[in-house]
């Protein structure tokens, strides 16, 4: 451009900024810096500052503000010996120590930021310019040096003059996050604890679940809760049965239903996500499906879910059996068709970063497992045993349900008996592959705990395959009357009907065996229907109730337990009883343990050791805590109950109906059922674990519901004295360096 080109430019601005103010540009250069310098405190309060504060929850306590430096200008764009550029002291993408960087000769920095012109590679410099590349070289340690911190800087070389024009913390991901410590530690830049404390626990995710490839730019059609973390492609499928035929066959499946039920399992383990349109982020789906290490997308309430006509639509989108869908359980999207992934990554800094996270923290880390493959994942993720097995997983199994149900359909005990004599030796087979895979890490057992309706379908899936069974067995009956009609007139013709198609009878025998079991399931359904089922016939009380469900099981741990024993194998393994709200509740069931314990040890000819404690979820139980602990010689808290308990919330209606409401106007810091609420919850925790020592001192205290596996969460579990944590195995690695944190000091004290 030459000087007219310029003239008509600065022209035109003028013309533009009265147009816009109603008011010449000022040319009064103190005026215009005033000008300036207002522009920029008032950003603070622009619509991109608001939203960027309120994403990554920056609070006035901890920012309510912004400053104002003025300096001099330097010129990039002097001619050939000028450039402006950006760099960092770091490879930002993969933490290599190298300077990496962008620039542009003869160029302002607005050209490169904005995108404008192509910059060139950093590197180029070294031969363009070696002179200053060296001077970068020397810049690039002295930043490091005295932030002590990878750095992102702006650079302008005015006629061979190089200026650093500013500099901050660089923002890298979590690859890079995890090496850039380790290297720096090693380096000296940083001690072991900085190298810790500088690496966010959740950005950890990153590393150890698949996600979407950021290059790939396509628009989801609906947005759920992120229930469980990672993403996932494969066919859309309606049922758990349809899910396990045809991941048998090779195909990636997704698991679509309204919701998710128990006698859905074998459906989770065929696929490779979940999705409902029902829901929250502590719902079933969403509990299994971080237990498995699988993605889920919960409460996805703009898609509706026809499982009849085996299709769902947003608006006038249809998914119908079969097509890909792609789901990303980090942020709660779905994508119609196949999104690039890539793999997460466990690399070495990361192992050496969560071994030295081990050797700082005081909380021990242990893992939500149900089955051995569920334990060997947990181990190769650092945990440090099972805090949480749930034995009602190992019910659900397909070759198992069968058994439950005969064993809830029972008329006698004796009847119940016969099937839990079945279940026996499956569970202990059970226990003990969990036992032998943790050895000698503890491993903590709860009976069964949900209502034993859940394992049961609902009385309209019943009614329904009734009708079904009942038009057959009409047909069936019309069949065999035809039949034997058309039989007897070949008798009476003196002919054969072997191998004619009518003569084979059609036996309406096994229908009626089939119509009676579900009308004998259908009764007990009704008759186990409960008004508040979650608050019901569960848990300690269905122990009690029916007796030979808890000594089945409690048989078949401690049996499992001997075996290892007889075998050299040491193991401590744990019986935990839920829902327990009185000391005469824990008696009962620890003399169902006494009495099976005694005449194991004189069958087996060992000596048992195991621990017998309690899961504190009930209100009345944190209360009674100084009595549970003459019984229980531990106790873990299970937070997902207790915390609805507190708060008298259920955690699938309030996470999609009003807490999204509550923490957008503050009326609760944020969701009680992700992070623990510290005002109400942890009080109550904290009174029980103090008052249970006062009765036992050496009580083992620790933590199984989903909050275990939250840093801020984990940071007060720390801070009440609390022993463990246990979480689902993909978020042990998160839980150990939280615990890191909360033992160096850093853990949030926050309100809720």
């Amino acid at each position: 451009m030459n000087a007219q080109h310029l003239r008509e430019i600065v022209d035109r601005l003028l013309d533009a900024v009265r147009a816009a103010t109603g008011q010449p540009f000022p040319m009064d250069p103190h005026q215009q810096l005033e000008l300036a310098i207002r522009a920029v405190f008032e950003s603070w309060t622009g619509k991109r500052a608001v939203d960027y504060r309120r994403e990554f929850n920056i609070t006035p306590d901890m920012a309510n503000g912004t400053a104002v430096n003025v300096v001099s200008m330097v010129f990039g764009n002097r001619g050939d010996d000028s450039a402006t550029g950006v760099a960092f002291t770091r490879n930002p993408a993969t933490g290599e120590n190298t300077l990496f960087g962008e620039y542009l000769v003869n160029a302002q920095g607005e050209d490169v930021v904005a995108g404008i012109r192509t910059p060139k590679p950093i590197n180029t410099l070294r031969t363009e310019m070696p002179e200053i590349y060296a001077q970068l070289e020397d810049l690039r340690a002295k930043l490091e040096g005295h932030y002590c911190e990878v750095q992102d800087f702006e650079f302008t070389i005015e006629r061979g003059t190089l200026y650093c024009l500013q500099t901050r913390n660089g923002k890298m991901n979590a690859p890079a996050m995890v090496r850039t410590s380790v290297e720096m530690e090693r380096e000296g830049l940083i001690s072991r604890n900085q190298a810790l404390l500088r690496i966010d626990p959740s950005l950890l995710e990153q590393m150890l679940y698949p996600r979407l490839d950021p290059s790939a730019h396509i628009d989801s059609i609906a947005t759920g809760l992120p229930a469980s973390p990672g993403a996932a492609c494969g066919h859309a499928i309606f049922d758990a049965d349809q899910a396990q035929t045809l991941a048998k066959q090779g195909m990636r499946v997704i698991l679509v239903r309204e919701e998710t039920k128990p006698e859905d399992i074998h459906g989770f383990f065929a696929a490779q996500g979940i999705l409902t349109s029902r829901g929250g982020k502590t719902s079933h789906a969403a509990v299994v499906a971080r237990g498995m290490g699988k993605p889920c997308v919960a409460g996805a309430e703009g898609i509706h879910v026809d499982v009849r006509l085996r299709e769902a639509f947003v608006g006038d989108i249809i998914i119908r059996e079969g097509d890909r869908i792609t789901i990303d359980g980090g942020n709660g999207r779905v994508y119609v068709g196949e999104v690039p992934m890539i793999e997460g990554e466990f690399s070495p800094e990361l192992q050496t970063l969560l071994h030295w996270a081990d050797e700082t923290a005081r909380l021990r880390v242990m893992a939500n497992a149900d089955t051995p493959d569920d334990a060997k994942r947990a181990l190769r993720y650092g945990a440090m045993g099972i805090g949480l097995c749930r034995t009602e997983r190992m019910f659900n199994a397909v070759d198992r349900l069968p058994l439950v149900i005969d064993m809830i359909v029972a008329e006698s005990a004796d009847e119940r008996q016969r099937a839990l004599d079945r279940l026996l030796p499956i569970q202990r087979a059970d226990f003990q592959s969990l036992f032998e895979t943790m050895a000698p890490r503890p491993v903590t057992i709860r009976l069964l705990d949900p209502p034993i309706h859940e394992f049961l379908p609902n009385e309209n899936q019943l009614l329904e395959q009734l009708d079904v069974l009942r038009q057959l067995r009409a047909s069936a009956r019309g069949m065999e009357i035809l039949t034997e009609s058309v039989r007897q007139q070949r008798n009476n013709e003196s002919e054969q009907d072997e191998g004619h198609p009518l003569g084979q009878l059609a036996d309406s025998r096994l229908v009626d065996d089939a119509v009676k079991r579900k009308e004998a399931v259908l009764r007990k359904v009704r008759a186990l229907h409960e008004i508040n089922p979650m608050l019901g016939h569960r848990g300690v009380r269905l122990g009690i109730t029916f007796p030979e469900i808890y000594r089945m099981q409690i048989r078949a741990i401690l049996e499992a337990a001997a075996e290892c024993a007889r075998s050299g194998i040491e193991v401590s393994p744990e019986i935990m009883v839920p829902q327990v709200c009185t000391a005469q509740e824990l008696r009962r069931v620890g003399a169902y343990v006494n009495d099976i314990r005694a005449a194991i040890e004189q069958a087996y000819g060992v000596q048992l050791n195991f621990k017998f404690g309690t899961m504190i979820e009930v209100v009345r139980a944190c209360m009674r805590a100084v009595s549970l602990a003459e019984v229980a010689e531990f106790f873990s808290f299970g937070t997902n109950d207790l915390t609805q308990a507190a708060f008298s919330f259920s955690r699938e209606d309030a996470e999609n109906k009003f807490l999204p409401m509550y923490n957008e106007t503050k009326i609760l810091q944020d969701n009680p059922f992700e992070v623990l609420d510290v005002n109400g919850v942890v009080k109550l925790m904290e009174l029980a674990v103090n008052w249970g020592r006062e009765t036992r001192p050496d009580l083992k205290v620790g933590i199984c519901g989903e909050h275990g596996g939250h840093p801020r969460s984990i940071g007060f579990c720390h801070d009440i004295g609390l022993d463990y944590v246990s979480c689902s195995a993909p978020r042990v690695p998160v839980a150990r360096l939280a615990a890191a944190h909360a033992a160096l000091g850093s853990s949030p004290a926050g309100e809720t």
